[in-house]
């Protein structure tokens, strides 16, 4: 699970939101998942995610790319397409992908310095 979110994105940019059901700990599931987080850093235009996951097993995560070309390159990266073969017959109950392009972002933090 991440622990900060992604903010400061200047629209429009592209989000890829992967949701998914699997046991807490699938055999081989770590490894792979830092894998595909050192891979991702190195596409062109990717700019962060963001990911959670409920102790039932229901995950989340949000992946933001520049355009569709960046999000399309980690789409179509051979070991991502290999990790996500091997999801689908070892790991996933069952996930669904909603690609969506944003064309507002905004945010709050708050500020608890003393004055």
């Amino acid at each position: 699970m991440t622990q900060t979110i992604v903010s400061g994105l200047e629209p429009p940019y592209y989000t890829a939101v992967f949701t998914s059901v699997r046991p807490d700990h699938p055999e081989g599931y770590g490894e792979t998942l830092d894998r595909m987080k050192e891979l991702v850093q190195d596409v062109p235009g990717f700019l962060g995610y963001e990911s959670a996951r409920t102790p039932g097993g229901v995950g989340i995560t949000v992946a933001y790319f520049r355009d569709l070309e960046a999000l399309n390159a980690w789409r179509d990266h051979a070991e991502h397409r290999a990790a996500k073969k091997h999801g689908r017959e070892h790991w996933y109950e069952r996930y669904c992908v909603h690609i969506g392009r944003v064309e507002r972002s905004y945010g709050f933090e708050r500020d608890d310095r003393d004055d």
